[in-house]
């Protein structure tokens, strides 16, 4: 038995730092999936989906919050102080990226949605949905495994977005004219494609957490 499974074993229970962790991934998700519903629906019925992720948003940043808080005021964790920092903010920039689209398709008013976005926040959505798994193995470290292939599959999703994003911005160079519609999309898609690489983040972080309690 490894040092670090000595010391998980005797130290008691976490009950702060998973609950945060799990709260914030579940918030997450639920972004992810009103995003991807948003961009779904009818022009006059994004709004209350727009406002949904503003909340969420709002949530995920007072996790955040929450959690800092707790590791100023907790000497024992359940794993390196500087991996749960890494892990909460790790989460808290992928809300941050997909709420930034959100934003500019609310605040400059796109009314077309392309397939290109569509595919966007389909990707993202299915990498929060494998964050989510992946905490809730986290919490025994039991299954290490399936936190890995959780990893890779985190890392297939972000190299499908990057394919998605150079594809969509090529097409609009060739086929858009108005120049403040490029400026639109690009942002938009952007933003999208960053939360994919902020996705590809919280499984580099998982992945360092679960190397050092293999």
């Amino acid at each position: 038995m490894s040092l670090n499974s000595i010391f998980q074993f005797l130290v008691p229970k976490d009950k702060k730092f998973f609950p945060l962790f799990e709260q914030a991934a579940s918030n997450l998700t639920l972004l992810a999936e009103t995003l991807h519903e948003a961009v779904n629906a009818p022009k006059n019925e994004r709004e209350d989906y727009y406002k949904k992720i503003e909340e969420l948003e709002a949530n995920i940043e007072e996790i955040t919050h929450k959690t800092h808080l707790e590791l100023s005021r907790n000497f024992i964790t359940p794993f390196d102080r500087e991996d749960i920092h890494a892990l909460i903010k790790a989460m808290d920039d992928v809300a941050d990226y997909m709420h930034g689209g959100a934003s500019r398709m609310r605040l400059y008013q796109v009314e077309k949605i392309t397939k290109s976005i569509r595919k966007l926040t389909e990707i993202n959505l299915e990498a929060c949905q494998l964050i989510s798994r992946a905490i809730q193995d986290l919490k025994d470290m039991k299954n290490l495994k399936s936190i890995a292939d959780a990893c890779k599959r985190i890392n297939k999703l972000e190299s499908k977005a990057d394919n998605v994003f150079d594809k969509a911005v090529a097409d609009i160079f060739e086929n858009e004219t108005d120049a403040k519609n490029i400026i639109k999309y690009k942002e938009v898609l952007s933003s999208l494609e960053t939360a994919s690489d902020k996705c590809k983040g919280v499984a580099n972080v998982l992945e360092s957490i679960i190397v050092k309690h293999s």
